[in-house]
């Protein structure tokens, strides 16, 4: 979640909040580091307007629409849910996250929410502080929040002083952090959301989460709705390898 760098109001007490930032500076709020993304090399453990569903060809449901085959062909053979987040242009904090199931050969959609990314768009090569959101195929592992598990099927690390944001962050960014899914970038799957470590190291980034929205761009995260935050909770099981595939519509398309 490389957590929104939002405007702070006063100075923050470092040594209270150390760890919290070293987790909430990713996503316009928290970081993590370089998550894996799907058919690269895992780490240390395993590996103006939103564009809208129908604006990517879906004459092919054994596809994910508007996926080519340089991002597909990293998606995990066995995978049978993904988040697919399509951006609207390179520069653009402006997207729309449709999640998938496969049912059989074929690819079904079964929710699709507004979203935004990182306020400066979308990159291949992602570093800390570039505001911009890491294009890929990523594993999702872990969630967690400030709110209580609302029935997650994959693993939930409940912790209000964790994910709680400074005092002095904007009101607006109070609650991006009360639903979290860690996208697993530069960082440990298997671990909390908040674990700080980076296997690519710092320069990489991190701390990329889904998480809830604040109706602008993030710092490299993506944020929608908290009842779409809610729907990919009970929804997302770690026994159908969930990935998310993210990117501007050119380079998913690519």
């Amino acid at each position: 979640m490389e957590i929104d760098n939002v405007r702070r109001r006063g100075t923050v007490a470092v040594a209270a909040l150390g760890a919290l930032f070293a987790t909430l500076t990713a996503c316009g709020g928290p970081a993590s580091g370089p998550a894996r993304t799907a058919g690269a090399p895992a780490p240390a453990g395993r590996p103006a307007q939103s564009p809208t569903v129908s604006s990517v060809p879906t004459t092919d449901p054994t596809r994910i629409p508007g996926v080519g085959a340089r991002l597909r062909r990293r998606i995990p053979a066995g995978s049978r849910q993904i988040v697919a987040v399509y951006g609207e242009g390179a520069n653009s904090a402006d997207s729309r996250l449709v999640l998938y199931t496969r049912r059989g050969a074929g690819w079904h959609s079964t929710g699709s929410w507004p979203a935004h990314n990182g306020r400066h768009g979308w990159t291949a090569d992602h570093h800390e502080g570039d505001q911009r959101s890491p294009v890929g195929v990523f594993t999702l592992s872990d969630a967690g929040g400030v709110l209580p598990d609302p029935g997650a099927r994959l693993p939930y690390d409940h912790d209000v002083s964790a994910y709680t944001p400074p005092a002095d962050w904007d009101e607006a960014h109070q609650h991006d952090f009360d639903y979290v899914i860690a996208i697993d970038y530069n960082r440990l799957p298997g671990t909390p959301p908040r674990d700080a470590g980076r296997p690519w190291g710092a320069g990489k980034g991190g701390g990329i989460w889904l998480h809830m929205d604040h109706g602008s761009g993030t710092s490299a995260c993506v944020s929608v709705s908290k009842q779409a935050m809610e729907v990919l909770l009970r929804t997302l099981d770690p026994a159908l390898d969930p990935v998310v595939v993210m990117g501007d519509r050119a380079e998913l398309a690519a």
